[in-house]
């Protein structure tokens, strides 16, 4: 009966198993194999050529560019959506039936593809009638108006703050089951003892949401690391690369420019990078099992 189960078991993680190192394990492997290549990603003729790939990412001035924006677009995906989504669960968190559309108003944008926030924003955008535009021509702030999504200095902020909107959401949610979890009786106590609402939050709740802070900051910062499609969708990188991150450096140098090789170099930067953030995620939940076990 044993043996019989055993082979049951086996034959049903046969198929998701065979799956998963096609589609995952074999493209990672593949991306390792080829950054040590100058392979234009169709022809059957390439070449090894050793670490000449990573030496040339010291130097590649697109490359620096692509590491300083993924920095900035990192940052601004862990403060605006934490911020946002922990503000939202305080003002929702036990505020009635009211409370509960507003729950879902905030939370509806997550249920969206990246691709349909981002045209939302091109028309929010767009020059002509664009709502930005013309709210700010409709309070006589024309010297503001602006093509947002052409201009290399606002670009990046744009799409940033589409991100945000779509993001934030997520956040709220996570952090409204941090707070059923979190005992009234304390913040009661602290009233009590003189401390206002802040400070309640400040030294009380803010404290306890520390499991459900991790958790939030762990998703924004490996979502936007791998974020590629509303910038595709808004800028494609654009204008002048003002607005390229890791990930769309892969698909540029991939499959725009065809050098194959060296976009799977940035992939396995990427990835490193990736990897090192789920390595201290695990380690933040391990001390946590620990720290209330």
């Amino acid at each position: 009966m044993t043996r019989s189960r055993h082979i049951w078991a086996f034959l049903f993680l046969l198929l998701p198993v065979t799956f998963y190192l096609v589609v995952v394990i074999y493209p990672l492997f593949s991306s390792f194999y080829f950054s040590f290549t100058d392979w234009n990603g169709f022809s059957q003729d390439y070449s090894f050529v050793g670490l000449d790939n990573y030496k040339k990412m010291q130097t590649d001035r697109l490359f620096r560019n692509a590491i300083e924006n993924t920095v900035i677009w990192t940052v601004a995906a862990i403060v605006l959506p934490t911020a946002g989504g922990l503000v939202l669960a305080l003002a929702l968190h036990e505020r009635g039936i009211l409370s509960r559309l507003f729950k879902s108003l905030f939370y509806l944008p997550i249920c969206l593809s990246l691709v349909v926030v981002g045209q939302v924003w091109i028309w929010i955008y767009q020059p002509d009638f664009g709502l930005i535009n013309v709210v700010l021509r409709g309070v006589g702030l024309d010297n503001w108006t602006r093509a947002w999504l052409a201009k290399p200095d606002t670009a990046l902020q744009a799409v940033i703050a589409a991100w945000t909107w779509q993001q934030t959401g997520l956040a709220m949610v996570i952090f409204l089951a941090g707070l059923t979890a979190v005992p009234r009786e304390l913040t009661e106590a602290s009233q009590i003892d003189g401390a206002n609402y802040w400070q309640s939050v400040r030294h009380v709740i803010v404290p306890l949401l520390r499991p459900a802070s991790i958790v939030v900051i762990a998703l924004a910062v490996i979502n936007s690391l791998k974020s590629f499609d509303i910038l595709y969708m808004m800028t494609r990188g654009g204008p002048f690369h003002s607005s390229d991150n890791l990930a769309m450096m892969v698909y540029n140098e991939s499959f725009q420019k065809y050098r194959m090789g060296y976009g799977s170099t940035v992939a396995v930067v990427l990835f490193m990078i990736t990897l090192v953030v789920i390595t201290i995620y695990f380690r933040q939940q391990r001390g946590l099992e620990q720290l209330y076990d």
